[in-house]
């Protein structure tokens, strides 16, 4: 317990140093940032809300596609609802690993299936990040070839080694052979830790193996939910004038998604501030827009997981009344 509350605080220090280092940087500037955010359209704000539920639900759609290939009884809405509780949580804890946590609490709970929820939420992140990359790395190619951005080539670098790199761990937990030599080589020495994750996605792989048509179908799945928070960001880049191509939103949205589940800060508080300057700043976007679309993009974030609170309360008032009954 001890240990989870200096976790908590690191974080928490870390994500107020990021706040610190970005009013720094945009010292005598911070008035722009807020005229962009009181003069922002709010009919594109709207849209921008619509879609994020929207993306959402993609989401579930996804994770019920997977269930359903395990034959694990579970109604879309009952899938919608874990969805939400789960992104409630992502937004409270130090990372985004916090709603997987509740989204598989709260199937294991409904199904009574615990291994089954379990490498259903892993495979579901798994796929997620599969697609983000493989987003990330078409739209940096496009990029760097359509406008000629020869500056841009180490991003797209970046994205193709790291899509390789899952590409590869992918294979190798598909061979049983492989999977389980690299599991004895990961619990000898100091990565005990990185060995229980591995065991963990080696299991959801078991349970999913020659499931190939579900993995492909979930992938497409991953993909629309991608582009539909990204079409959220380029909504939110509209509802402050625009000036952000949209293939930049498609360039920057999964490689920014990626960077904010590193477990450094709060929520991603901070973290998305510096974040986004960063990623645009490197194709010329202004750094005010940038900033005032990151504050944007979490205030949205935070709006939307609202449900998901509403709802984790009622699992609590139903959990309680069952008690009592």
């Amino acid at each position: 317990m001890k240990g989870k509350y200096t976790n908590a605080l690191i974080r928490g220090g870390i994500s107020l140093a990021l706040i610190l280092f970005v009013l720094w940087r945009f010292q005598g500037r911070l008035t722009e940032v807020w005229q962009m955010l009181a003069s922002a359209n709010l009919w594109w704000v709207l849209v921008s809300v619509l879609l994020f539920w929207t993306a959402m639900l993609i989401n579930a759609f996804k994770w019920w596609t997977l269930l359903r290939a395990q034959a694990i009884k579970a109604p879309f809405l009952a899938m919608a609802n874990f969805t939400f509780v789960g992104f409630f949580f992502n937004n409270i804890l130090p990372a985004n690993i916090g709603g997987d946590v509740m989204r598989g609490y709260g199937l294991a709970k409904y199904t009574e299936e615990n291994a089954g929820a379990a490498a259903s939420v892993v495979l579901d992140r798994l796929i997620g990040l599969s697609a983000y990359m493989s987003v990330a790395a078409v739209s940096a190619l496009a990029v760097v070839f359509l406008t000629n951005r020869s500056d841009l080539w180490p991003l797209a670098a970046v994205a193709v080694l790291a899509l390789l790199a899952l590409i590869t761990i992918g294979a190798f937990l598909i061979s049983r052979r492989i999977s389980r030599f690299v599991s004895r080589l990961l619990h000898r020495g100091i990565l005990e830790k990185i060995a229980v994750i591995w065991d963990s996605l080696a299991a959801a792989f078991e349970l999913y193996r020659f499931q190939y048509k579900t993995l492909a179908f979930a992938f497409l799945i991953g993909l629309a939910g991608i582009a539909t928070t990204s079409m959220v960001n380029y909504a939110l880049s509209l509802a402050l004038g625009g000036g952000i191509p949209l293939v930049d939103i498609f360039l920057f949205t999964p490689l920014i998604a990626l960077v904010l589940i590193i477990p450094i800060s709060i929520g991603g508080l901070g973290l998305s501030q510096a974040a986004y300057p960063f990623f645009y700043g490197l194709v010329g976007v202004q750094g005010e827009l940038a900033l005032a679309l990151s504050l944007f993009v979490q205030a949205v974030q935070l709006f939307c997981s609202l449900p998901g609170g509403v709802l984790w309360l009622l699992w609590k008032k139903d959990a309680g009344e069952g008690k009592t009954a």
